[in-house]
């Protein structure tokens, strides 16, 4: 009897992965497909791709691995296309701007709710939520308005200014602060420390994985805005690597899945690397007072 409840057990513990692992498959395909239309050589994705730009009734043939791989289409994008590293450099540019200026902004203003009692807060807090519920297709046309009002229009500056003051980072870095133990913070006061010592001594340290989740999740967020600098960004020059893409046809199809490839290295990196923050953001986000 104890053997058939340990056969059935691993049974059903093989069929839940069995089960798992097949939605996740299908997530990983279009990665897969990315992948191998990158290393094709342009008579190959001619060859499968035909129904799509000759408007065929056919549906498009694929191969997990091609016949004659060839990085041809990575040598040209690296080395002979200069505007990519340009619309790159715009990308690390505005992301890290938007990131420290965060820091400078958000953080201190999550400590101040989470630490600092006073009238008021708690309903100005609940007006942060609010507009952190609030789409970017919400706030486009009064956000134009100002920033043109301002000359900010056609500058990175449209882009970076609003994205600094987002209450997004302020919500999550509130939850890790909140989680800080008040008696430790009345220990360092009585101890004699001041509240920028006990900020940077204490709050920091201990309130770093919302921090941290905040920043991975604004990396991922702006890394492949989209919205943002296409209305307010006019010239091309000024654009970020995520509204990078040549026109698809039959000599371009392989060059623009490796241009695909390449942007999503730095957001998947930054994903592996902060998986676990991203975690305690998401517990810290759900936390009730």
């Amino acid at each position: 009897m104890v053997e058939w409840k340990k056969k059935m057990k691993y049974v059903k513990k093989e069929v839940t992965v069995v089960l798992l692992l097949l939605p996740a498959s299908l997530v990983c395909l279009p990665m897969i497909l990315l992948v191998t239309g990158s290393v094709m050589g342009n008579g190959e994705l001619r060859q499968y791709l035909s129904p799509l730009f000759t408007e065929g009734t056919t549906f498009i043939s694929w191969k997990l691995v091609p016949d004659y791989p060839t990085f041809e289409n990575y040598g040209k994008l690296l080395f002979l296309t200069p505007q990519f590293f340009v619309l790159f450099w715009n990308s690390m540019k505005m992301v890290g701007c938007i990131l420290a200026g965060q820091l400078i902004i958000g953080v201190p203003a999550a400590w101040a709710f989470a630490v600092y009692k006073v009238k008021g807060s708690r309903i100005l807090f609940a007006l942060y939520v609010v507009l952190m519920l609030l789409p970017f297709q919400v706030t486009m046309l009064s956000s134009y308005l100002v920033l043109n009002r301002l000359g900010m229009l056609d500058t990175h500056q449209a882009v970076i200014w609003p994205a600094v003051f987002s209450t997004f980072p302020v919500f999550l870095s509130y939850g890790g602060f909140r989680c800080i133990p008040m008696q430790l913070l009345e220990a360092a006061r009585i101890d004699g420390a001041g509240e920028f010592k006990i900020f940077c001594k204490i709050g920091l340290p201990l309130g770093k994985s919302g921090l941290l989740s905040a920043m991975v999740l604004g990396f991922l967020e702006y890394w492949n805005m989209m919205e943002q600098p296409m209305a307010f960004l006019e010239e091309k020059a000024l654009w970020p690597l995520s509204l990078y893409l040549p026109e698809i046809t039959w000599a371009q199809a392989g060059y623009a899945f490796g241009a695909s490839i390449i942007t999503l290295i730095p957001a998947a990196f930054v994903f592996v690397w902060g998986q676990d923050y991203l975690e305690q953001g998401i517990i810290f986000s759900g936390l009730k007072e």
